[in-house]
């Protein structure tokens, strides 16, 4: 919208209330780092420090601020989905009435001005001028030409001039503005630029420019953010190593959680070790102890355990991942029952696995969800995949389902709300290895092969363990002078690193 009617509404405050609105979401992270930091698995052995002393609102401030813009350029890195989106007030509320009130009030001012006799520029000049302004800002370095064109015509000084002698032909320049903005609009606002063009009036016609300048400048940022992404690895990295290192300089314990992280998992990997069947156990590397520790994160118990403070920033991610794990486990197992029950059957059969994974697909959608019932979902799946290969088996000259597979069927992929069911074990280990796989090919770009059971899911699990692996890489990347310390540590003196402190 105008910068007049910004400025009506208070004090032309619209950079800081998007900057409010760029801060709502990391401020469960700055929450979370200070709760991650209240108490410590270690603290018990700790001397008592000396009396706490008091910091200052700007103190506070400054270090929130720096916190949430560690969370945004981390989201930026992290989520190849991430888009600038256009600001939407929530209907009805106070601060969207008082816009819109506000905006009205403007363009009705406007309309006015333009009706009297002798017409009256003034706002309308400075609309302009803004125009000119935004329009310049799309242009790339190699836009010589467009540039001098836009200068040229919305030359404000001129238009001035014109509007006191009379001479300024508003619509002429509207036409103008509109031919440029489809010229360096993006193709999805095609159809916004059309619209432009059947409007005649010049007040409606001016507001509805600003409209699709707003569209555009969130097309521009967005553009920006896709072409900039590569280039800004090194500098995220950097940025937030410091940040953290600058935390931990303040906070000595700030990785207490991380180093128990890692020690768990040292101490898991050995207790496997030992009680595997060789007598000569494999030595625990770095690396396969650290990718064995992310894997570990899926199945966290976010309730009970803090999370460790190197990956605090991606919990969220974290949970999502896990549940969507939890999803492909199930509905991998369930189709796999149906492979083992049918036999041959079905496998030829174009088409069906597909119908019989959507079908289960759907009564999992909520799976996560608070009035989700996994034994009543599942005993609801056996009873309508019975029903589907039923008719297509008949339909296809198969033998009929019998009564006792059907039974069989039921009864197996009921059994499968077990946490500790045979099959649903075995697909959960073949994703987590899948994924494990993943880390360990990641830098040689060579997606691992798939494992048995999961061709169904094949689509599902290849695009988690893609998401995965690039978080995980991430977060290598900006914490490994850390990680490389405390693993050192853990796997050459089989202690833990405050041992002894």
């Amino acid at each position: 919208m105008p910068k007049e009617a910004d400025h009506l509404e208070g004090g032309g405050d619209k950079e800081s209330k998007k900057e409010e609105r760029r801060q709502d979401a990391p401020e469960a992270v700055v929450s979370k780092s200070i709760r991650a930091n209240s108490s410590s698995p270690r603290r018990g052995n700790t001397p008592q420090a000396s009396p706490p002393s008091f910091v200052s609102v700007e103190e506070l401030m400054k270090t929130a601020k720096g916190v949430t813009n560690m969370a945004l350029a981390h989201e930026i890195m992290v989520n190849q989905d991430f888009q600038v989106k256009p600001t939407e007030l929530p209907e009805g509320s106070l601060e969207r009435q008082v816009k819109e009130i506000m905006h009205k009030a403007f363009w009705d001012c406007l309309e006015v001005q333009l009706k009297e006799e002798p017409q009256t520029y003034g706002h309308c000049i400075k609309l302009l001028a803004e125009i000119r302004e935004t329009l310049l800002s799309f242009l790339l370095p190699g836009h010589g030409r467009l540039r001098s064109r836009i200068e040229e015509v919305l030359d404000v000084a001129l238009i001035q001039q014109q509007a006191e002698n009379g001479a300024l032909d508003i619509g002429k320049l509207s036409q103008f503005i509109v031919e440029m903005m489809g010229s360096l609009c993006a193709p999805c606002r095609d159809e916004d630029i059309s619209k432009l063009k059947d409007i005649t009036n010049i007040v409606p016609l001016l507001k509805a420019i600003f409209s699709v300048l707003d569209l555009m400048k969130v097309d521009m940022a967005n553009f920006a953010l896709t072409s900039l992404r590569p280039h800004l690895m090194q500098q995220s990295v950097e940025y937030e190593r410091s940040k953290f290192q600058g935390f931990l300089d303040k906070h000595p314990n700030a990785l207490d959680y991380t180093e128990k992280w890692l020690e768990d998992t040292v101490r898991c990997l050995r207790e496997d070790a030992s009680c595997a069947a060789s007598s000569d156990p494999p030595s625990l590397l770095p690396v396969n102890v650290h990718n064995r520790a992310y894997i570990r994160l899926l199945r966290w118990d976010h309730s009970s355990d803090p999370f460790p403070e190197t990956v605090l920033m991606d919990q969220v991610r974290f949970q999502e991942m896990h549940r969507e794990e939890e999803q492909l486990v199930v509905l991998s197992s369930v189709l796999l029952i149906v492979y083992t029950t049918t036999g041959e059957a079905i496998s030829g059969l174009p088409g069906l696995m597909e119908t019989l994974k959507n079908i289960v697909n759907v009564m999992l959608a909520d799976m996560h969800t608070p009035s989700f019932t996994v034994k009543e979902a599942l005993a609801t799946i056996g009873e309508k995949l019975c029903v589907e290969l039923s008719q297509c088996l008949t339909k296809h000259g198969y033998s009929p389902f019998s009564a006792d597979r059907k039974s069989t069927l039921r009864g197996q992929i009921s059994a499968i709300v077990q946490q500790d069911n045979t099959v649903r074990k075995l697909m959960e280990s073949r994703v987590q290895n899948y994924l494990l796989a993943s880390l360990e090919s990641s830098q040689h770009k060579t997606p691992p092969p798939l494992p048995g059971g999961l061709a169904p899911v094949g689509k599902e699990v290849k695009e988690l363990a893609v998401r995965f692996s690039r978080l995980i890489n991430f977060n290598k990347l900006v914490f490994s002078p850390f990680y490389q310390k405390i693993l050192q540590n853990l796997l050459t003196t089989g202690e833990s690193p405050s041992a002894g402190t």
